[in-house]
């Protein structure tokens, strides 16, 4: 089975976009992101992130429709596909193997020892 590898930031956008009830546009994935990491990220990174997400196929996107209040701009939404539902999957549950094996009581003894 051939596993989803992404960087991080790439796993908490596809994260993003799969939690939105709302369709997920730029701007909005750009605000939820910020306020999720606590980080100061870039609309630049947000979306050169979706278009590499949508190459690799864990992503669609379609053109809305234009409107006054973006001075007649459309915008971009983006829908997760099969493909990056799968990847999000495999990626908790690698996750959660990780954590399961890790032995009772490390975690926090880690910078506690005498």
């Amino acid at each position: 089975m051939k596993r989803a590898f992404l960087g991080e930031f790439e796993e908490v956008v596809l994260l993003v976009v799969a939690a939105c009830a709302d369709e997920a546009y730029g701007n909005m994935i750009l605000e939820r992101l910020q306020e999720q990491t606590g980080r100061q990220i870039t609309i630049s990174a947000v979306h050169a992130t979706l278009y590499r997400l949508e190459e690799k196929g864990y992503l669609t996107s379609e053109m809305g429709g234009a409107t006054a209040e973006r001075g007649g701009r459309r915008k971009r939404f983006f829908v997760l596909t099969n493909a990056g539902s799968k990847a999000l999957l495999d990626i908790q549950a690698m996750r959660q193997q990780l954590w399961q094996a890790i032995p009772n009581g490390k975690l926090m003894s880690i910078g506690h020892s005498a």
